[in-house]
């Protein structure tokens, strides 16, 4: 028989496990001299990559981190939500959450800074800064990720001169694998800020960031239909004039999806239904239906959108910006030289369309501002960014393994939150303070406690 303490300890482990995907450290120990045990196993959002940790848990201050990192099975990795595609997170240690350690620590309109608990989820920031008169000069597509997890990936929107969100943060609190909690920013500790704002979870783990903001302001959101070969010959001209420019290519049809936002003082519209996952499902039904036919497939989707009116919106940023994706995908996206774009994405249409590879989700194409941080895939040049999606259910690698040497052709880097190839050797010749990294990387963490096997490959580490 159960004892009373024990049942209330399971309700309790329960409880935070249905909240948080973790079980408070606390909890966790209580269960250590359990027979048997059950280990939880763990998934990302799209099912591509999982693991099986020793220990799942989710500290709720820096003291319980502090313990955790110090005292618990390596390799250590934080999870934030589970939307990288790479291999960053899984691991046989401990698999820590930071849902508990997530919220507003201050705003402060008058100097534009706002202070995150690093667990917060990016679609939460928006109202929690509205609601203090600030905003975030962008948002990227997708906005359920953690605060933590987009700036260690180099997560971004598009913009031709607005970086990566890693390029907002002021400061950082960082625990180190002495179980020490370091301050950052670049008045104090200037090598360290730009190695630490994209990190890939190898110095440490992300406590708190201190994010630049802006007033609130509003956008009017514009899409249209246009030919790919229109959208292309503009879009130089498109990601100048326009504060946010992007275009979906739709594989098969000819066609793109442009979208533009830019500032104004117009009234808010009402909030569209949104209708991205019912498209993305008939485009899926037309290849099952069409995949054989390719001329028939490209005539529907034509005929489909070229009766399609421009559609405008205008909303508060962190309403327009961001979109929900429930359909779940696999994706690969790398970062290009920009004027390379245009050219490396007609490559990449002529490459599934001359093979008939199957795929039906369109292929995003952005633009992001150069930056000075170390491992930024943005470092010191203008680019834009080019994706490439694979529905989940469906085996990814004929069709990235066709379209990745493309992106190595034109120079691209890989987000590092996304699927790539790439080793240590190829990292070192695109990165121009890959070794100054390392060199940090090695100082504040000798003994590889937050590496695991993705990132000693990524490193060129030995196990």
């Amino acid at each position: 028989m159960m004892s009373r303490r024990r049942l209330l300890q399971y309700a309790a482990s329960a409880s935070a496990l249905a909240a948080t995907g973790a079980i408070p450290g606390a909890i966790a120990h209580a269960f250590a001299d359990e027979p048997g045990k059950r280990v939880i196993p763990w998934k990302n959002w799209s099912g591509g990559q999982s693991c099986t940790p020793s220990v799942r848990i989710a500290p709720s201050d820096e003291a319980e981190l502090a313990k955790i990192v110090t005292g618990s099975a390596t390799p250590v990795r934080a999870v934030g939500a589970g939307h990288s595609f790479s291999g960053l997170v899984p691991t046989e240690g401990t698999l820590l959450s930071l849902d508990r350690m997530s919220g507003l620590v201050s705003a402060d309109p008058a100097a534009g800074r706002a202070t995150f608990k690093a667990g917060t989820r990016l679609g939460a920031t928006g109202a929690l800064l509205a609601d203090n008169g600030l905003a975030l000069d962008n948002m990227p597509d997708i906005n359920k990720q953690t605060i933590a997890g987009a700036i260690s990936t180099a997560t971004h929107g598009t913009g031709s001169d607005i970086g990566s969100l890693s390029t907002f943060v002021a400061g950082m609190r960082l625990m180190t694998a002495s179980g020490n909690a370091l301050d950052i920013d670049a008045a104090k500790t200037p090598d360290l800020h730009q190695a630490a704002r994209v990190s890939l979870g190898a110095l440490g783990i992300v406590t708190e960031t201190t994010l630049s903001a802006r007033p609130l302001y509003k956008l009017k959101r514009r899409t249209w239909t246009a030919p790919v070969e229109e959208m292309l010959e503009a879009a130089p001209e498109l990601w100048t004039k326009h504060r946010n420019f992007e275009f979906y290519y739709i594989p098969y049809s000819g066609m793109t999806i442009g979208i533009v936002n830019d500032l104004t003082d117009e009234a808010e519209t009402p909030e569209p239904v949104n209708e991205d996952d019912d498209g993305l499902r008939q485009l899926q039904q037309l290849q099952d239906w069409l995949g054989w036919a390719p001329s028939a497939r490209r005539w529907v989707i034509q005929t489909i959108l070229g009766g399609m009116e421009p559609e405008e919106r205008v909303d508060f940023s962190h309403k327009t910006l961001s979109t929900e994706r429930n359909v779940r995908f696999n994706e690969m996206e790398y970062h290009l030289p920009r004027e390379a774009g245009p050219q490396a994405l007609r490559e990449i249409i002529a490459a599934i369309e001359d093979n008939n590879i199957e795929v039906f989700f369109p292929i995003e194409f952005r633009t992001v501002a150069p930056d000075d941080i170390w491992l930024s895939p943005f470092y010191k040049r203008e680019s834009c960014s080019i994706a490439v999606h694979r529905y989940h259910e469906k085996d990814y690698t004929p069709y990235f393994t066709a379209i990745e040497p493309i992106f190595r052709k034109h120079e691209g880097r890989p987000h590092w939150g996304k699927l790539h190839t790439l080793k240590a050797e190829d990292f070192a010749s695109l990165y121009p303070k890959w070794r100054d990294f390392l060199e940090m990387r090695e100082t504040l963490d000798p003994e590889g406690k937050f590496l695991n096997p993705h990132l000693r490959h990524v490193f060129g580490v030995a196990s």
